[in-house]
């Protein structure tokens, strides 16, 4: 082959090459739903853009990101607490992006602040309720409708609950002292750990079961747990359903706390536009729709009805009123919240 006719060849072919690489987005997703198959596989047949996916958990997808630096290949990075979220922007993790879709989707509340230009480090993209879950036939719901009374005197011996160092609880006690205030919140979560039937253990679901069983008679637990329950056809989960009440609580105050999955791009990307697509996918109607019925989500992004049956059930088909704290806020509190934790022994 002619020398002018082998350069124009290796030029196209590398144009190519860079146009089939841009056509990527690389997911690190902590994310472990398999209805979330649908949103990705969504997403590539509105665009064309391949997803390549790294599952792992929180911890495991920060640790990735610091070990692999500047050469990291990750473009986008979903985490599922607003502790977690809040840490990766403060470990400088994530790249601040400008999206007007994004900015006209998500409340405010519900994504980081804006850095000095105007970048924002993350986003949340659904949403699920901090609940007191009870049981209906030993609990009156006036005992158990705000998150204060977990700590009251009155319901000794009756919480249960999964250890204070989980990220959900982290969030929900920082969600309190952001409230309440540092001294006020302490004071609680000493509360808490007095009231406490058994030691901390096990995950949202144990406790929901634990209530059923009666080795308890009050446990927190997000909702999404409660609602698969609520959905599923096997006879034993029916069972506990059954003996089980829900209250939303803080309805008279501040409102239910609400936690977030959220998205990031990530600070070293190599396919930024795509991974800006990706996530403006994500808090489209369609995609929060997949985030409601799939995972028993409530959508982050404005105006979508999830149309979820066990969510209305849960609230009777009425709104309720939940917190307008920024979820910023709710992470950087964490930090304290941890040594309050272990100053009353909150393990």
């Amino acid at each position: 082959m002619p020398m002018k006719s082998l350069v124009v060849a290796c030029v196209l072919a590398a144009a190519g090459a860079a146009s089939a690489q841009d056509q990527v987005v690389n997911l690190y997703s902590a994310r472990h739903y398999a209805t979330d198959e649908a949103l990705y596989s969504g997403f590539t047949k509105a665009t064309g853009i391949k997803i390549n996916r790294v599952d792992s958990d929180d911890a495991g997808i920060m640790a990735r990101l610091k070990a692999e630096g500047a050469a990291s290949p990750a473009d986008v990075i979903l985490l599922v607490d607003a502790a977690r979220l809040y840490r990766g922007e403060a470990d400088g993790l994530f790249l601040p992006v400008r999206s007007k879709v994004l900015e006209d989707a998500i409340p405010a509340n519900l994504r980081a602040t804006p850095v000095a230009d105007g970048g924002i480090p993350w986003f949340g993209l659904s949403t699920r309720a901090r609940v007191v879950v009870y049981n209906k036939t030993k609990v009156n719901k006036d005992d158990v409708d705000t998150y204060e009374e977990l700590g009251d005197p009155k319901n000794k011996g009756k919480v249960c609950i999964r250890s204070g160092s989980h990220p959900y609880n982290l969030s929900l006690f920082g969600a309190v002292m952001e409230h309440v205030g540092e001294q006020k919140a302490e004071a609680w979560l000493k509360g808490v750990v007095n009231n406490l039937a058994r030691a901390p253990k096990g995950g949202d679901t144990d406790q929901i079961k634990a209530v059923a069983a009666g080795e308890c008679d009050i446990a927190v637990t997000n909702s999404y747990y409660l609602a698969r329950l609520m959905r599923s056809d096997k006879s034993e989960d029916k069972a506990v359903v059954d003996k089980v009440a829900v209250v939303f609580p803080n309805q008279q105050s501040w409102g239910t706390h609400m936690n977030i999955a959220g998205g990031a791009v990530a600070r070293h990307t190599k396919n930024q536009a795509n991974a800006i697509k990706f996530l403006e996918y994500l808090a489209s109607p369609e995609a929060q729709n997949y985030f409601a019925n799939g995972n028993n989500e409530w959508p982050a992004a404005k105006d979508v009805d999830p149309g979820n049956p066990a969510l209305k059930a849960m609230t009777g088909g009425q709104p309720f009123k939940s917190e307008t704290i920024p979820i910023g806020a709710v992470g950087a509190n964490t930090v304290k919240v941890q040594q309050m934790l272990d100053r009353v022994g909150f393990r």
